[in-house]
């Protein structure tokens, strides 16, 4: 997109980029077999033609494609690729959806990364609005070029800024401003004069990858605004598209709207809530049925699925429980909790009601497993049959039931088993490296929190003691490395000191470890021995989301139940020793976001 012209503003894009880097398409990918990193592509993108698919009063929907011949050689991705692009009349946007397809027989693809991305007129505009806390004016491209780069080169301390001499001493990183995919339906920019707001509205979550709470990119400074349908940020190991074998693939990416708004006077706060409103108009409306492509199906051509979960833990319970505000969701066959690496897919998820009951409307004609996790309760559920939707009907599931993992009651508890690590002491900055945004609102997304456990913890590492410990005080959000000196830092070993009575020494207790992030770390177990040269468990090398460095507060969601012999426990004091091991960069490290110690089964709660 070269231009967007609205109001008497001939371009609300950048004009002095190229004509290619104001408004695009781009992917990450990489062919395997040539053992080469993934390229950065919009080159690939290239449309070789053009189609009026429709042109009434009402309605024009153009496309520009590309086909992959073998011909094409290794440099242009073994994809073919439809970009559509809708106008309706007495709508103030556009709209924008992409077909990718990969045929079978064709070479072997990762794809890590698709997206469209917009540059905005550098003048224009200085807002950007990502929710109603997450608001303010933002330092410019020159800013940041004349700032002090930090640990990598999208922090920046920002050392002269000329565009707002407030912002100096700020930190400004673009990861501060990632949402997950529940949260970021709607973000964009507000210009002052003229007063125009530029959105980026995403009014489903099915075609992006990984669920509801997968983070990524929204808006940051350049002024750029993305819509992100999967990256590598944030995620597991096993992130992206991987095709193998002469694999086939399509999926419908989009459509997204992109919606301009304004009004004669200055207050932010009235186009933010007109971008709100829709957002949620559009997504009232999903599905479109204005789409004209046969791979996006209408309304009538998708099914409903229905149903009721509950929880069945008696440790809690005695009677069945209604799984509260659970999120539910439809995803492409696998094992339990393969959602969360899913991105060939498409996902629809929905909440359930305070009795436990859900709907999952619009859902594709294809077969699926049903996946399920439970705010307070541990792990993933997964019905154990398939869910086979067809065109325009309506399954009734009836009532399924979760039994979460659980061996016995609980001892102790650590935590909040929400999949996240925001319930716990989160430091405040190291001076002079703060944005002023995040002083009271979301700490976690400060700049440099890694190094903080140095400076409180320089010598010795963190000792919680049950029963007299506040998880919401000393129990650290990351468990990261110890800086020893400026290129250097070294894993670290927290203790959990706590007591028991009455050990029974011939049975088997459990720990129960829920990993709201991982980032190439390994947690090694170990129960009053610390020296001991073999763990009782190691949970090995796991996690690439990157999730401290990126501001994040969870990534990937990890769950470990590690069986402690009786034996090994005595009568009264007991330490269990929590080693992160690996070392070399600040960014190794995990976040926990639940640890539970269960006696041995109680017949009692039966």
């Amino acid at each position: 997109m070269a231009g967007l012209a609205y109001k008497g503003v001939k371009n609300i894009l950048e004009r002095r980029n190229k004509e290619t880097q104001r408004g695009y398409w781009d992917i990450m990918w990489s062919r395997p077999d040539q053992h080469k990193k993934s390229r950065f592509d919009t080159c690939s993108m290239q449309a070789t033609r053009f189609r009026v698919i429709e042109q009434t009063e009402d309605q024009i929907e153009v496309s520009f494609s590309s086909t992959w011949r073998v011909s094409h050689g290794e440099n242009l991705v073994p994809l073919n690729i439809d970009r559509r692009f809708i106008i309706l009349r007495g709508v103030s946007g556009f709209y924008s959806y992409s077909i990718f397809e990969h045929e079978e027989g064709w070479p072997a693809l990762n794809i890590d990364e698709a997206r469209i991305a917009f540059k905005l007129d550098k003048d224009m505009f200085r807002y950007m609005a990502i929710s109603d806390k997450r608001q303010r004016i933002m330092p410019t491209a020159t800013d940041r070029k004349r700032g002090h780069e930090l640990s990598y080169r999208e922090a920046v301390l920002l050392s002269n800024s000329t565009s707002n001499p407030r912002l100096k001493g700020e930190v400004d990183d673009k990861y501060q401003y990632s949402s997950d995919n529940k949260d970021s339906h709607v973000h964009g920019w507000i210009s002052n004069r003229p007063h125009v707001g530029f959105w980026v509205i995403t009014p489903s979550d099915e075609f992006r990858a990984a669920g509801p709470v997968k983070p990524d990119l929204t808006s940051h400074a350049g002024p750029t605004s993305l819509a992100v349908f999967f990256s590598d940020h944030y995620a597991g190991a096993n992130y992206g598209i991987r095709l193998r074998d002469g694999q086939p693939w399509k999926k419908v990416f989009g459509p997204v709207f992109v919606y301009v708004n304004s009004d004669s006077g200055n207050n932010h706060t009235t186009l933010w809530e007109d971008a709100k409103r829709k957002m949620s108009e559009e997504t009232e409306k999903w599905p479109y049925d204005f789409p004209k492509s046969k791979d996006y199906p209408h309304a009538n051509e998708r099914g409903t699925i229905r149903g009721r979960l509950l929880v069945r833990d008696r440790y809690i319970e005695r009677d069945l429980m209604p799984a509260k505000s659970a999120y539910v969701g439809l995803a492409r066959p696998g094992d339990v909790g393969s959602w969360q690496d899913d991105y060939e897919g498409y996902q629809f998820w929905t909440k359930t009601d305070e009795t436990g009951y859900f709907t999952i409307r619009g859902v594709r004609p294809d077969t699926y497993n049903l996946y399920a996790w439970v705010p307070g309760i541990i792990g993933d559920f997964k019905h154990k049959n398939e869910v086979i939707v067809r065109k325009g009907n309506e399954i009734h599931i009836g009532e399924i039931i979760y039994d979460p993992p659980r061996n016995g009651p609980t001892i102790w508890e650590i935590g909040i088993p929400d999949r996240t690590a925001s319930e716990f002491f989160i430091p405040d900055p190291a001076p002079g490296l703060m944005n002023k945004l995040y002083i009271n609102n979301e700490k976690f997304r400060q700049y440099g929190l890694w190094d903080r456990y140095t400076d409180l913890y320089p010598n010795k590492d963190l000792i919680y003691t049950v029963g007299e410990s506040d998880y919401r005080k000393d129990w650290f959000f990351a468990h990261v490395t110890r800086k020893i000196n400026k290129k250097n830092y070294t894993g670290t070993t927290w203790q959990i000191q706590f007591d028991v009575r009455k050990v029974i020494t011939t049975a088997s207790y459990t720990l129960r470890i829920a990993l709201a992030s991982a980032n190439f770390a390994e947690i090694q177990v170990r129960v009053n021995n610390p020296p001991a040269r073999r763990p009782l468990f190691s949970t090995g090398r796991i996690g690439k989301d990157n999730a401290v460095a990126r501001h994040g507060i969870h990534g990937r969601y990890y769950l470990y139940g590690v069986s402690l012999p009786g034996f090994q426990l005595q009568n009264g004091r007991n330490i269990i020793y929590l080693r992160q091991s690996r070392g070399l960069t600040p960014f190794v490290g995990v976040m926990y976001d639940y640890i539970r110690l269960e006696g041995p089964p109680d017949e009692d709660y039966y």
